[in-house]
């Protein structure tokens, strides 16, 4: 009769942990907002800038791109941000995929320096979010069509090719303190043709009283393992985990299509500003991103080429995912 008794016993605590382990899976890992780019997903122009609205009709849940995404307290304002220029310098569209109509994607076309002459940027702002990220999770489909073959024959080094940019805290504003960011981009080693692959730094900023800004790299990484692809889908996977030096982390992994998922990064350093005290999550970020120098855009120019990514199939979690 004991062992019996003890024997239920058991059996009840291991379903119940089993129930407690599944409820805190669940709890860490929050579908934030999903799209692929499908009907009724739309790009409208927002004054000088643009926005996305509609809904994805292809998905269940999480698939409103104002309210999912806008009015979610998790996460700040979506919007796509030019900062100059017009739509023969620079646009973003969503368009049938190229050689696959059926598809729907997200366009970044970038064809001179749109910014101040100086530089050339198309970007997703989710700005201004009031709960604060600790952990979140991104993943986005990826296509780079041929043209970007001749990012490769740029003569120099390339350490400023930007793709997603995260901001904990922003560096453009007085008000906020302790700025730093995580930036992840697409290199190249030095100025000879070659391959491409991927890039990522965490950046200290110091912004002084007349808006100059001073970084100081505290990490950095180039995966020289592993050749961005191009001209052909790839999907990034990457997780960001506020902390210092020895619980701060950056994951990310590449799986190509058709192909074995392969890890591009695991950083554990700093994730936030080195003196800040009481850091308090990610509010600010830039989760799909085409950004660069004016000599990458007219070297492009220059061989009748133009800066261009494809993106979809676009979600985000609160808590870990990879």
């Amino acid at each position: 009769m004991r062992v019996c008794l003890f024997l239920i016993i058991v059996v009840l605590f291991f379903f119940t942990g089993c129930a407690e382990t599944y409820k805190m899976v669940q709890k860490e890992e929050e579908l934030i907002f999903q799209s692929g780019f499908e009907p009724e997903s739309k790009v409208i122009p927002r004054g000088n800038d643009a926005d996305i609205t509609g809904t994805d009709n292809t998905l269940d849940i999480k698939n409103d791109w104002v309210r999912d995404l806008d009015e979610n307290q998790l996460v700040g304002n979506f919007n796509i941000q030019y900062q100059g220029g017009d739509a023969s310098q620079r646009f973003a569209k969503i368009i049938p995929e190229p050689g696959n109509p059926e598809n729907h994607v997200l366009w970044f076309w970038l064809d001179d320096a749109n910014v101040e002459g100086t530089k050339g940027r198309i970007q997703a702002n989710i700005y201004q979010g009031t709960s604060g990220l600790k952990e979140y999770s991104q993943s986005m489909r990826i296509f780079l069509p041929e043209d970007m073959n001749f990012v490769r024959t740029f003569p120099e080094k390339i350490s400023w090719l930007t793709i997603v940019e995260i901001w904990n805290n922003i560096t453009w504003s007085q008000r906020v303190p302790y700025g730093f960011r995580v930036t992840l981009g697409i290199g190249k080693p030095d100025h000879r043709e070659s391959d491409l692959f991927f890039i990522i730094d965490g950046q200290d900023c110091e912004l002084f009283e007349d808006g100059r800004q001073k970084y100081t790299t505290l990490w950095a990484d180039m995966n020289k393992r592993t050749k961005v692809p191009i001209g052909k889908w790839f999907t990034l996977d990457y997780y960001f985990k506020e902390g210092n030096a020895a619980n701060g982390r950056f994951y990310m992994t590449m799986t190509p299509e058709n192909g074995t998922k392969i890890t591009v990064f695991d950083i554990k350093n700093l994730t936030h500003n080195s003196h800040n005290p009481n850091p308090n999550g990610v509010t600010d970020f830039n989760p799909l991103k085409l950004y660069t120098s004016r000599k990458l855009i007219d070297h492009m120019k220059s061989n009748g080429k133009s800066l261009q990514i494809y993106f979809d199939d676009f979600k985000l979690w609160k808590g870990s995912k990879p």
